[in-house]
C-alpha cells in the first residue's frame, strides 16, 4: 500500500524502471498484479510497488560446487 511519502510514477516511468513496455505494465494493471492509485482518469503506480516487484522477483545465484 502506498505510504504518505511514496513517490507516484506514471505508466511510462514505471515501464522504464522495470525495463518493460507500457503495454506490459498496463496488462499487469488489468490483471491486478501491481497496485496502483487512481487520480481521476490518471493512473499512478507507487514506487513501493516497483520495489516490491524487484524484491519478490529476485532469484539468488546458486553457490558453486567444490571440484
Amino acid at each position: 500500500m502506498a505510504t504518505k511519502l511514496d513517490q507516484l510514477l506514471t505508466v511510462p516511468e514505471a515501464a522504464q524502471a522495470l525495463r518493460m513496455t507500457c503495454a506490459g505494465i498496463r496488462r499487469w494493471l488489468l490483471e491486478r498484479r501491481i497496485g496502483y492509485v487512481h487520480c481521476g482518469r490518471l493512473v499512478r503506480i507507487p514506487l513501493s510497488e516497483i520495489e516490491r516487484i524487484l524484491r519478490e522477483g529476485f532469484c539468488p545465484s546458486r553457490p558453486r560446487r567444490a571440484q
